[in-house]
């Protein structure tokens, strides 16, 4: 990596960590409001919050009403082919993004487990979950993944993206553990189980989004700028994936290849025909 590229990068990781300090300060007073306004609610009118929660609860619990299936051939999409993968190599990833971890293996069934807490208004998840969907349909696969936007009053609004609550990942090789802990109003949709949320207090006490665990040896946040992303649709975010010299590919491929090399690490470099191909190799000894 150039100077320049060198100092561009470290230019992108400053805005994200300031745009990301924000945001949980934006979170915490929210949270903040809501609790006290609920506080007065219920001694106020406590009748009407009964009636509420009764109709409510004949709702879906997930507020992802604009949820639906991705366009055709989106999560197809989702496959790269080795040629642009080992074109891209790191790409755009930020440097340091995957650091190393130690504790106990983080292990699920007999197998190595990545976990992953996040939320569905989150921006940087939106962009996460491109990276993760890419590198994770290497080991295994997804059932039909459903597409949402991040939120539309967050930086980079209404971001294309996934949303892993509702699917499941099969694999041979590792356990993906996903946990949306919000939907895209900010409301409570999947909690941590106390394992989940110890490691996540560990690693980030901060308790950000997203937080991503890989078998306790590795732990990610954002690793690349979900700026890139911004304005695209699913369905050019997704063909943009197979073009090796787009911002996209440099940004999401960049860094699913980082997370492929992660994960090779924990599953003992198998399957092989993933894990001894360029650039995983070569990116393992990097993280």
């Amino acid at each position: 990596m150039g100077k320049a590229d060198r100092n561009k990068s470290q230019s992108a990781r400053a805005r994200i960590a300031e745009q990301q300090a924000a945001q949980r300060k934006a979170e915490k007073r929210r949270r903040t409001l809501a609790v006290s306004g609920v506080g007065a609610v219920l001694l106020v009118v406590i009748v009407v919050i009964i009636v509420a929660a009764v109709a409510s609860s004949n709702k879906p619990k997930q507020a992802t009403a604009t949820n639906g299936p991705l366009p055709a051939g989106v999560q197809a999409d989702l496959t790269v082919p080795a040629s642009t993968l080992a074109k891209v190599g790191a790409g755009a990833a930020l440097p340091g993004a995957i650091r190393p971890a130690t504790g106990t293996a983080l292990v699920s069934g007999g197998k190595p487990e990545m976990l992953y807490i996040g939320a569905e208004w989150c921006p940087y998840c939106a962009a996460e979950r491109w990276a993760m969907a890419v590198a994770l349909s290497r080991f295994g696969t997804f059932s039909p993944l459903r597409g949402i936007h991040s939120s539309a009053t967050d930086v980079y609004p209404n971001t294309a993206t996934l949303t892993f609550y509702g699917a499941t990942y099969t694999s041979k090789y590792l356990v993906f553990t996903p946990v949306e802990n919000q939907d895209i109003n900010h409301n409570p949709l999947q909690k941590p189980t106390p394992a989940q949320q110890a490691i996540w207090n560990k690693y980030d006490p901060s308790n950000g989004y997203p937080f991503i665990d890989i078998g306790n040896r590795f732990i990610a946040g954002t690793t690349y700028d979900p700026q890139i992303l911004h304005g695209l649709t699913w369905s050019q975010i997704a063909a943009n994936l197979h073009d090796p010299a787009s911002p996209v590919a440099q940004g999401a491929v960049g860094s699913a290849n980082l997370i492929t090399a992660a994960i090779c690490k924990i599953t003992g470099n198998l399957p092989a025909n993933v894990c001894t191909t360029a650039p995983v190799r070569a990116l393992e000894g990097q993280i």
